[in-house]
């Protein structure tokens, strides 16, 4: 039996979009870096760090701190990639590191957050900060999933970019509800999107 090459998805996210809105400005900084002896894998794991104490800060209740970091690492996400890129070296295993990294950032971040509520007695905070891990982690993990079956699942209202968007600008000025409900609602709203794209191509292979 002849197999059929299973659909992808050719719309470009919101983060393809901004690495091509500002490659004037990553393809500089990416050779800058470079040139002082940094490799891709040391902004990825710089990147990891960053959030890391910024996230000690979300953890004291310091947000505007907190959230000034996990801005300004932000940016690094791009950069890694855009130096490895730069360097004639981007390869699967550099991506797959890039990515691992990107979800231990984020949910070290919430992880941070989470402290602060339970220390403070806030459920709803709490909540709210599980409810955006949990949509975080499905939509990278239904992606993933999709891929393995060779479905390239790059849809969906709130992939990371615009989930660090949200994030940022809550912690910076002090609207953490408002940023967290944001998240806990579309990052799950997402991930559906995500399922019910596989779905709906899935049952359309089923058919021919």
């Amino acid at each position: 039996m002849e197999k059929t090459a299973k659909p992808t998805s050719s719309k470009k996210t919101f983060s393809d979009y901004l690495r091509l809105w500002f490659k004037w400005v990553l393809d500089p900084l990416g050779r800058f870096f470079l040139w002082l002896g940094l490799t891709p894998n040391m902004m990825t794991m710089l990147g990891l760090l960053g959030n890391a104490v910024g996230a000690y800060f979300l953890a004291r209740g310091e947000m505007l701190t907190g959230g000034i970091l996990v801005a300004l690492m932000t940016p690094i996400d791009a950069l890694d990639g855009t130096m490895a890129r730069l360097r004639g070296e981007a390869s699967d295993w550099g991506a797959y590191v890039d990515s691992v990294s990107d979800r231990y950032s984020e949910l070290i971040i919430y992880g941070g957050l989470l402290y602060y509520f339970l220390v403070t007695g806030d459920v709803r905070g709490g909540m709210l900060t599980f409810g955006a891990a949990a949509g975080s982690v499905l939509v990278s993990y239904v992606k993933a999933r999709a891929e393995g079956l060779g479905y390239d699942a790059k849809v969906g209202l709130l992939t990371r970019a615009e989930r660090y968007i949200v994030l940022a600008p809550s912690l910076v000025f002090n609207l953490v509800y408002v940023g967290l409900a944001i998240l806990a609602v579309f990052a799950n709203f997402t991930a559906l999107q995500r399922i019910w794209y596989v779905r709906r191509h899935a049952h359309a292979q089923m058919k021919k």
